[in-house]
C-alpha cells in the first residue's frame, strides 16, 4: 500500500531542499468545483504529486481545491499535464511566482478541509456560481483611474501593509471571514451602484468575496483574475505600468515577492523603512512581524528583549516555558501593538 503522507522530519527535509542542485518553480492555483469525496481526491493527488517530487500545501474540500506548490523544473510539464487531466480542471490557470528562489516549500502536505478558504458563511442560499466578472491587468489599471470605481483589498492587514494597489481600500482585519461582512457594511449605501473591484493574492479570496457582494445586493462587482500574481505576470508580458506598489505577501517560506522597488512599510521595532516579514526566532513566540537587518542583529532575530533573553536560556528551560502555549495566528497587529513604535495606518479610507 502506498504511503500517503510524509514520514521524514522537517529539519531533514529543509536540509535536503537546500542541497538540491536542480531548479524548482513555485506556482499556485485554485478552482471552485464540486468534489464528491474529498478524502479520495486528496489521496489521488498525493500519490501522483509525490511521484513528481512536488512540494507544497494543498487544501481540498467539497467546494474545490486551493494549492501553493513547488515543482522541479524538469517535472513541470508532467505536472501541468496531470493537473489538466483532472475533469473540470482542463483549463485551470497556474499562477507562476513572480520573484522565486525555488525554496518556497520542502514537504508535500494535502489536507481535507470544510472549505478551501475559511469564510464563516452559513447561508445555504449563497451560490459561488453567481460571482463577479473577471478583469485583467489592463482593465484593472483603467478601473483604478476611474473615480467612480472602488477597489477593495481582500487580504489581511499585514499583507496590505507591505504592498497594495494605488487608492485601494483596506478592510482592516486579521481574517477573511471577518472581512466579508466588513466589506458589505463599509460599502452599504455608499457604493451599491458603483463599480466595485476586489483583489487578493492569487484570486481565491476575491472571487468568493465578489460572489458574497452580489449575494448582498451589489450590482457591478468585479474581481482581478489570478490576483496580484497573475497581474504582475501580465505586466511583464504586455509592458504595462504597475499600479500595485511594494511587495506581494505570500504564504510560503519566501513570505513575499517584490512587485516594485517601493518600500511602503516600516520596521516594527525601529520605524525604519522596511518590508521584510520574519518570524520571531523564539519558538515560544514565533510572531510574524517586519524587521530590518539592524534590528535583526540587535535582537538576535527576535521580536523583543524578552524573547531574546528566552532564546539565550538552555533548550530544556525554553521547552518548559512554551509548554501549553497556543500561539495560534500570532501576527503583529497595529491595533494590538506589542512592538514600538505604533505605525500610522496606510491607505485610503471611505
Amino acid at each position: 500500500m502506498a504511503v500517503l503522507h510524509n514520514r521524514v522530519s522537517n529539519e531533514v527535509l529543509k536540509q535536503q531542499l537546500m542541497e538540491e542542485t536542480f531548479k524548482r518553480t513555485t506556482i499556485s492555483f485554485y478552482e471552485y468545483f464540486p468534489i464528491q469525496n474529498p478524502q479520495e481526491f486528496r489521496d489521488f493527488l498525493y500519490k501522483n504529486l509525490n511521484a513528481l517530487n512536488a512540494f507544497g500545501r494543498i487544501y481540498v474540500a467539497k467546494e474545490g481545491i486551493n494549492a501553493q506548490m513547488s515543482v522541479p523544473e524538469e517535472n513541470f510539464e508532467a505536472f501541468e499535464k496531470f493537473i489538466h487531466s483532472i475533469p473540470l480542471l482542463e483549463n485551470l490557470r497556474l499562477n507562476v511566482a513572480v520573484d522565486d528562489d525555488g525554496k518556497s516549500f520542502w514537504v508535500l502536505k494535502i489536507k481535507v478541509r470544510e472549505k478551501i478558504v475559511a469564510d464563516g458563511i452559513s447561508d445555504e442560499s449563497f451560490d459561488m456560481r453567481n460571482k463577479g466578472k473577471y478583469v485583467n491587468a489592463a482593465q484593472m489599471n483603467e478601473m483604478l483611474n476611474d473615480k467612480e470605481t472602488i477597489v477593495i483589498d481582500m487580504r489581511n492587514h499585514y499583507e496590505y501593509e507591505v504592498g497594495h494597489f494605488v487608492n485601494a481600500v483596506e478592510i482592516p482585519s486579521d481574517t477573511f471571514r471577518d472581512q466579508l461582512n466588513m466589506a458589505v457594511d463599509m460599502l452599504k449605501d455608499k457604493a451599491e451602484d458603483k463599480n466595485v473591484v476586489m483583489y487578493c493574492t492569487g484570486g481565491i479570496r476575491c472571487e468568493k468575496a465578489s460572489a458574497w457582494m452580489l449575494h448582498n445586493g451589489f450590482k457591478n462587482v468585479y474581481h482581478l483574475e489570478g490576483g496580484i500574481i497573475n497581474y504582475a505576470q501580465q505586466l511583464k508580458k504586455e509592458n504595462l505600468e504597475s499600479k500595485f506598489i511594494g511587495k506581494n505577501f505570500v504564504f510560503d517560506n519566501r513570505l513575499g515577492e517584490r512587485i516594485t522597488d517601493d518600500v511602503i512599510a516600516r520596521c516594527h521595532q525601529c520605524g525604519k523603512p522596511c518590508d521584510t516579514h520574519v518570524n520571531c526566532k523564539n519558538d515560544g513566540c514565533h510572531l510574524l512581524f517586519i524587521q530590518c537587518d539592524e534590528c535583526a542583529a540587535k535582537y538576535d532575530n527576535c521580536c523583543s528583549v524578552e524573547c531574546k533573553e528566552t532564546l539565550s536560556m538552555p533548550l530544556e528551560r525554553q521547552k518548559e516555558l512554551r509548554k501549553g502555549i497556543d500561539k495560534g495566528q500570532n501576527i503583529f497587529n497595529k491595533s494590538k501593538v506589542r512592538l514600538r513604535p505604533k505605525l500610522s495606518e496606510l491607505g485610503r479610507t471611505l
